[in-house]
């Protein structure tokens, strides 16, 4: 009896360390010994990385890259440099044809033309209006220039993305939004649809209320200016919901960086810059309403406020030091006119009532219902989406309810990531339902996995490299350092994230091929560091 006891107690041992072996210690040697060969079965119409001076593979029983367990050596360096000249970022894009491209550089021309002598009629009829009142108006000159920074950003814009790797209309782009002097400012456009007209009782307020305004250049590039409203080292209040939080300037020029780094390139350039209220607004606006909202504080600043009525009142104005004030510009899109776009909903996008829940928030298995609708149910979009919240998730940003694209590129299309400012609100907590498209449909972009696992190393930390690439901006700093610290402690949530995906659904199933050839010679741009 004892004998029989004692082979059933073997057997079940056995029993248990063979289950133990096979399905716990085999997957983690096997992690351990696979090569990024083996990772990504690609053949050679698809880009490779080598084993040596390339990504590695990511070891899914912890995720970490390999050699990347110790600090290296700081050769001094740019780690900004060193990312950019990376195979990754050097990968080769069809050439384009034209219907690979939004505008034809003749459609973009003649607009630019219809535009400028509109402008000098409009000016010379307010000039004659001025002298029959005895009234001396200031006549703004305007140049006609066909290799303005913003013409060349407008027609560098493609099928994938808003402007290439090394477009250099971009830096310069940067360095006009900074610089060049301002002709005209006006409310922007949705603005001037809500006509004054605000219901207090609205839980999310219009976007007029966020002092928004619209500023002409010289040599008609237009950008979105939002002042300073809240300063660097302030983090959101706890109380606060994400739909009443304050926009911060800061967080648009961050975001547009961020984008770059994540080489997704679907965020408009942004520039910070320091406006005179009062020479580069309030005596270049044609707008009555506009220049009504202006005032002298008691401490003798310039200030202005918006004109919906729940915030007309001095104690929500924005005050310049004494006319000197914060802002970020970002720069236009092309007109809806030449370009359309639409605005979709986000599935995941929130309740924005006080109490109320989305499904996406009680229901896990949300993203199978999303998966069967159009047009979701093919294609890129749902892959773009998660791109998305991955970059909002980094940035913190919980106020996505919409999206658009390009109507000319369909459903195919990239995502614009515009409207970023209610980002970087909180560095002290991640708010981990942001990544709920990530985590539900387990579905991510090879591109966008070996990139962010890439940042993840030591020598191209996204941190280090986010620093450096601010550094660049007038205003600096930008970001707090524990807004930077934050960016790679989300980075690992990130991963992590993927990695249970993978364990749960294998490889196969959550990480989608999309790589093109890398391009022989990697080519870097240092302009938008050093012009600025």
């Amino acid at each position: 009896m004892m004998r029989r006891d004692r082979l059933l107690l073997a057997a079940t041992l056995t029993a248990i360390f063979s289950a133990d072996l096979y399905f716990v210690l085999l997957p983690k040697l096997r992690s351990v010994g696979l090569g990024f060969g083996d990772l990504c079965p690609c053949g050679s119409d698809n880009f490779t990385l080598p084993r040596h001076g390339g990504l590695a593979t990511p070891q899914l029983s912890n995720w970490t890259l390999y050699g990347t367990t110790s600090e290296p050596a700081d050769d001094g360096g740019s780690k900004l440099e060193r990312l950019f000249s990376h195979p990754l970022y050097n990968i080769e894009t069809p050439v384009l044809g034209s219907e690979e491209r939004l505008l034809q550089a003749e459609q973009l021309m003649e607009y630019y033309r219809r535009k400028v002598a509109r402008w000098e009629r409009h000016m010379h009829l307010r000039s004659e209006a001025g002298a029959l009142s005895n009234i001396t108006v200031t006549e703004h000159g305007v140049t006609f220039d066909p290799e303005a920074s913003w013409l060349k950003f407008h027609s560098g814009i493609s099928s994938y993305a808003l402007y290439s790797r090394n477009d250099p209309a971009i830096p310069k782009l940067l360095k006009d939004m900074h610089r060049m002097s301002v002709i005209s400012a006006d409310y922007t456009q949705d603005e001037k649809a809500l006509k004054g007209a605000c219901d207090c009782t609205q839980v999310v307020k219009p976007s007029g209320h966020h002092l928004k305004l619209a500023l002409k250049m010289q040599n008609f590039g237009k950008a979105m200016f939002k002042p300073m409203r809240q300063q660097r080292d302030e983090e959101t209040p706890e109380d606060f919901f994400y739909f009443v939080d304050l926009q911060r300037h800061n967080a648009e020029i961050a975001a547009f960086h961020l984008d770059r780094i994540l080489d997704f390139r679907r965020v408009p350039p942004v520039a910070g810059r320091l406006v005179n209220v009062s020479g580069e607004v309030l005596l270049v606006t044609q707008n009555e309403d506009l220049r009504a909202v202006f005032f002298t504080s008691p401490a003798n600043n310039t200030c202005f406020f918006a004109k919906c009525l729940y915030v007309c009142k001095t104690e929500y104005a924005v005050c310049g030091g004494p006319d000197l004030l914060e802002g970020s510009l970002s720069a236009y899109l092309p007109s809806l006119s030449m370009a359309p776009r639409i605005s979709i909903s986000n599935p995941w996008t929130r309740s924005y009532t006080f109490s109320g829940r989305e499904e996406w928030e009680v229901n896990p298995f949300y993203c199978d219902t999303v998966k069967q609708q159009y047009p979701y149910n093919s294609g890129n979009r749902l892959l773009n989406i998660i791109d998305m919240s991955i970059f909002d998730f980094l940035t913190s940003n919980m106020d996505r309810h919409h999206y658009e694209i390009f109507t000319k590129f369909g459903d195919d299309g990239f995502l614009l990531h515009l409207d970023n400012a209610r980002g970087f609100g909180k560095h002290s907590q991640d708010e981990m339902s942001i990544l709920a498209p990530l985590s539900q449909c387990c579905m991510i972009k090879r591109s966008t996995l070996v990139r962010l696992q890439l940042l993840a190393r030591p020598e191209f930390r996204l941190s280090d490299v986010m620093r450096e690439s601010l550094k660049g901006d007038s205003l600096q700093p930008v970001l707090t350092e524990p807004h930077l610290s934050a960016l790679d402690r989300r980075l690992q949530k990130v991963l992590r994230a993927v990695q249970r995906c993978v364990r749960r659904l294998g490889e196969e199933d959550v990480i989608t091929k999309d790589f093109v050839k890398s391009t022989g010679t990697p080519q870097i741009n240092t302009e938008m560091r050093k012009d600025r």
